[in-house]
């Protein structure tokens, strides 16, 4: 199989020694390059000047059935944009790859395009509430960190407030999801809805904080303080899974 210009662009920036450590970082099983987030941001960024809407999916497809980490990361880069028109076909091409999650931060850099699509048009909210059914729990995590915008509204218009609390609605579907990476998306989710609307927070953990993992509680109460009753102090059986927060 003959290999993409785009990857060979990516092999030259390759480090040995960081591939080794990404690999064991990152535990996923696939090639890694030893390329960091910002070069990869950089060759994006050219890719995309020199492409139109369909030459970038084509090429995003392309990088993205490498399986190569860095080439995965660039295919989501290349779909980041807040203004794509039209924009189904990026859509359809993010959704098609959340089922393939199986790590955070290829997963994170996805959601982060797919944000972009979900706040243009909301109604593929409809979509993405099917995957808090699913069994893998990347997917299920994905419905969360693709909805962070909801949480960052400063004066938020009437259907964006239904939305809002449609996806509050989310977070207490899950709350008893025992899976460590999906309870620390809706402590995330918490605590960013926290910075504007801390007594929408408030509510929310009175009603159903008990049933949260006590480190995701923690999170959620990171920037309003404790509750009465939910002053849970950490252990050894409840640390938070590792990985970085969605920016």
């Amino acid at each position: 199989m003959v290999e993409i210009p785009q990857v060979a662009e990516l092999r030259a920036l390759g480090d040995e020694a960081k591939a080794v450590e990404a690999a064991a970082y990152h535990k996923a099983k696939r090639v890694y390059l030893g390329v960091s987030v910002p070069e990869i941001d950089e060759l994006a960024k050219g890719w995309r000047a020199d492409l139109d809407v369909e030459g970038r999916l084509e090429l995003a497809q392309a990088l993205w059935e490498t399986d190569i980490h860095e080439a995965r990361v660039a295919a989501a880069k290349l779909l980041t944009q807040a203004r794509i028109r039209p924009d189904d076909g990026a859509w359809r091409l993010i959704a098609s790859w959340v089922p393939d999650f199986n790590g955070w931060a290829i997963a994170d850099q996805v959601m982060k395009a797919g944000e972009k699509r979900l706040v243009a048009d909301p109604s593929r909210l409809d979509e993405v509430e099917t995957w808090l059914v699913h069994p893998s729990f990347w997917v299920r995590r994905a419905a969360l960190v693709g909805t962070l915008p909801w949480t960052h509204l400063r004066n938020p218009k009437p259907d964006e407030l239904a939305q809002r609390e449609r996806i509050l609605g989310w977070l207490e579907r899950l709350a008893d999801d025992r899976d460590g990476f999906v309870q620390k998306a809706i402590g995330w989710w918490l605590r960013d809805l926290s910075k504007h609307e801390p007594q929408r927070v408030r509510d929310w953990l009175e009603a159903h904080g008990a049933r949260l993992k006590p480190f995701a509680r923690r999170e959620a109460l990171r920037r309003i303080g404790d509750l009465p009753g939910m002053d849970d102090q950490p252990g050894t059986e409840d640390l938070p899974p590792v990985d970085d927060q969605p920016s």
